[in-house]
């Protein structure tokens, strides 16, 4: 591979970066196993606190 080459290939790699991460992102962020199981129990007990009957 010639430097030109070499030299391109890198240049378009860091805008590809550049311009990835400035694109929106429209994944959700992350939460973890044991937060979601945390966040389902909160949510059932409010749900059984907030019908006593």
């Amino acid at each position: 591979m010639n430097r030109r080459k070499k030299i391109n290939q890198i240049l378009k790699a860091n805008a590809k970066k550049a311009s990835a991460k400035l694109a929106p992102k429209n994944k959700p962020k992350y939460i973890c196993k044991a937060d979601r199981l945390k966040m389902a129990a909160e949510s059932s007990s409010d749900l059984t606190a907030a019908a006593p009957e």
